[in-house]
């Protein structure tokens, strides 16, 4: 009973914190629901992530594929530790890109469209 109420209390605790945001930033939901315009932005040129969502979609490719089930079948718990660093990774990586991608879409209504005359 005991290890169910904390267990019940930590999930909540981290509910709570997934939905408020970190350190008072945008919340989970919010950070996802940014994912598909951070895209669209980028392959238009418009914003400057490209390098960096090549870089998280190589590591969501390699957590994902069967090739990586190979240092799994012979290497056990060092084989679910690269997959372990590689998702962590990613998990900060998706968070500090919406976070630094919303601050830019913030920063787009401020933007007046126009070209500059010499």
């Amino acid at each position: 009973m005991g290890r169910t109420l904390k267990r019940t209390a930590a999930f909540t605790a981290l509910a709570r914190s997934l939905a408020a945001g970190a350190r008072g930033g945008p919340s989970l939901g919010t950070r996802l629901a940014a994912l598909p315009r951070m895209i669209r932005a980028t392959t238009r040129g418009d914003y400057d992530g490209g390098l960096r969502l090549a870089l998280m979609m190589a590591a969501a490719v390699y957590v994902v594929s069967p090739v990586d089930v190979v240092p799994e079948l012979f290497l056990t718990v060092l084989g679910l530790v690269d997959d372990a660093v590689m998702v962590t990774w990613l998990a900060g990586s998706v968070l500090a890109e919406t976070e630094r991608f919303l601050e830019w879409e913030a920063r787009q209504g401020a933007v007046i469209p126009g070209h500059v005359t010499l």
